[in-house]
């Protein structure tokens, strides 16, 4: 052992034992333990994109490529040795040999998930497979910990989310979600970017949290000797911009809600709100389908897509309900106007008594959720929902019903966007927020409370606007098709370790996933 490393630590696993044997090797052999850097010049992908009808027995000795990144595969025959170096882009085989490669015989201590970097020309085996010919290599990092099973990758949903890093070296198609996410946010933002939107960022630590219906996260700021809440929306300060000049703004952000989590809810998501000055919700309505249907195309490269099994169409315009045209249709029974609250209590006390608990005027969208949802597979705007569940929208103007100018756009059985007429008379706004603070002192605690500096900035006069919010995890879910929230937040929230059930450590990943 090199007289200049840390001294090894006891009650190591054995295979960790073994690899750094393994690596003790290396540095016999002349090789840094852990070398700063390493002058790649290509990915495995470039190289299989110069050659893409490559023939059995050819080769280009005069192409040199330096390439680094995790070995996934190593089969040893004697002389020769066959690898596959994984980088974020992609994989290519390489060829070791004791007439080619400089100190073969270190490679016998190159153990799966190593960080090598290597150094060779292209050819092609008699199999037909475009191969890397390793001239030179160097290890990079020794990995201490076997990799699971190249066959079953991580099974466990659990441990996939846990050890992300763990997913995305060996789950096939795991980095192809996040990358995808990412083209997705840069899409967005590029549209709004080109449609005159500037991009701000509100802050995270609120006095009042709010712009929705949810319980906060609170947290106390030690030199302020106050409590804080984390912020459940992006709306009420973005539109405090609007009443001070700006007329096109919008945030990519993250926002938290103590709720629980199952299939579409983590308490901690990104979302995307934006607020347009002068404009109505029939503007913005116009702006999600744009939005939603180039989304499509940007990564599946047309406005059909599979999801679940379903095909959905995002190809515009979007098919249009009426929040409460649609609940007389699909709710059976409910033969009376669903704005009678007193009616609808009673209707729902009688026919789902497992929602007593639920405030009267959260019955319609409990029953929305049951009845109407799982019917709109592909995306559709739900229009002109009720004044008692819409705060922040602005009544609507020709409707002699209690409804506002607001919609929301469903996919798949799950709401994807919120959009209003906003708001912006602060005597309305005042009189709504007191009716939530009732309903808050009452004892529902997601109701919106009173923002007495927001309605300050509303009386200095915000411009007609319209105002958008939508949901990136599940946009990404629905274009990554994946089934859960959880396979499109790289880190989502989880149960801290060793306060549940037990979990898998390190050393056990090989035995239960091989």
């Amino acid at each position: 052992m090199s007289p200049d490393r840390p001294p090894r630590p006891t009650g190591l696993h054995e295979q960790t034992v073994a690899r750094l044997n393994n690596l003790d090797a290396q540095i016999e052999a002349g090789f840094e333990p852990h070398p700063y850097s390493y002058p790649r010049t290509h990915h495995a992908r470039d190289v299989l994109a110069a050659h893409p009808d490559a023939e059995p027995g050819q080769e280009w000795p005069e192409e040199t490529y330096a390439l680094a990144g995790r070995v996934t595969l190593m089969r040893h025959m004697g002389k020769a040795a066959f690898a596959d170096l994984t980088d974020e882009f992609g994989k290519i085989q390489l060829h070791f040999s004791k007439q080619d490669t400089e100190r073969f015989d270190a490679t016998k201590k190159i153990d799966l998930g190593d960080l090598v970097g290597v150094r060779g020309f292209p050819f092609v085996t008699k199999t037909g497979q475009l191969t890397l010919r390793v001239t030179a290599w160097q290890p990079l990092v020794k990995s201490l910990h076997p990799l699971p099973s190249k066959f079953h990758g991580l099974q466990d949903e659990e441990l996939r989310a846990r050890r992300r890093y763990l997913d995305l070296m060996v789950t096939e198609g795991a980095r192809e979600k996040f990358q995808a996410r990412s083209r997705m946010l840069r899409y967005i933002r590029q549209e709004l970017d080109a449609r005159g939107f500037m991009e701000v960022e509100g802050p995270t630590l609120q006095v009042t949290a709010g712009g929705a219906e949810a319980k906060p996260f609170m947290t106390h700021h030690n030199a302020l000797a106050h409590d804080f809440k984390l912020r459940i929306s992006l709306e009420l300060y973005l539109k405090r911009l609007l009443v001070g000049g700006f007329e096109k703004v919008y945030e990519i952000g993250r926002v938290y809600r103590n709720e629980g989590i199952d299939r579409t809810h983590n308490p901690e998501f990104t979302m995307l709100e934006l607020y347009w000055a002068y404009v109505d919700y029939e503007a913005i309505a116009g702006l999600v389908e744009e939005l939603l249907s180039g989304l499509a195309r940007e990564v599946h490269g047309s406005y059909q897509f599979e999801y679940q099994g379903k095909m959905l169409d995002f190809s515009p315009p979007f098919a249009r309900v009426d929040y409460l045209g649609a609940l007389r249709e699909h709710v059976p029974g409910l033969d009376f106007d669903p704005l009678d609250l007193e009616k609808l209590r009673a209707f729902a006390d009688e026919r789902y008594p497992q929602w007593k608990s639920v405030p009267s005027y959260k019955l319609l969208d409990k029953l929305f959720g049951e009845h109407v949802e799982p019917r709109l597979v592909n995306p559709t705007f739900v229009m002109d929902h009720p004044a008692v569940i819409s705060p922040l929208a602005k009544r609507h103007r020709s409707r002699a019903e209690a409804v506002t100018e607001r919609f929301e756009v469903f996919c798949s059985g799950f709401e994807l966007a919120n959009a209003f007429s906003e708001l912006n008379d602060p005597f309305d706004q005042r009189e709504r927020f007191e009716a939530q603070s009732a309903r808050q002192a009452a004892g529902d605690d997601e109701a919106h409370p009173q923002d007495e500096d927001f309605l300050l900035a509303l009386e200095y006069g915000m411009p007609p606007a319209g105002g958008l919010g939508i949901g990136i995890d599940r946009l990404a879910m629905l274009l990554t098709d994946s089934d859960s929230i959880r396979d499109v937040l790289l880190f989502p929230l989880l149960r801290p370790e060793g306060s549940g059930p037990e979990e898998k450590t390190a050393e056990k990943v090989e035995d239960s996933e091989g």
